[in-house]
């Protein structure tokens, strides 16, 4: 096993002891509740399944117009 290989393991046990404490878990519900449905929206109602743009630049302004769209919708709503 190589070093990094035996750093993304240690970083991974860590990670998994920081998510099972109180603090952790309390994080990651209110992470839950903030973030992952926007993930959700844009992948089941807006059918953002793959990007159509290749190279990290594009894709990420792909992303950006696709979270803009997002915020556009909610605001309107309200």
């Amino acid at each position: 096993m190589g070093k990094s290989q035996q750093l993304r393991d240690a970083e991974h046990r860590h990670m998994r002891q920081k998510l099972r404490s109180p603090a952790g878990q309390q994080i990651y519900q209110r992470c839950k509740a903030m973030v992952e449905p926007v993930f959700g929206v844009l992948k089941q109602q807006r059918g953002l399944r793959q990007f159509r743009l290749r190279g990290l630049q594009r894709v990420g302004i792909e992303f950006t117009l696709a979270a803009i769209a997002y915020n556009l919708t909610r605001l309107y709503r309200r």
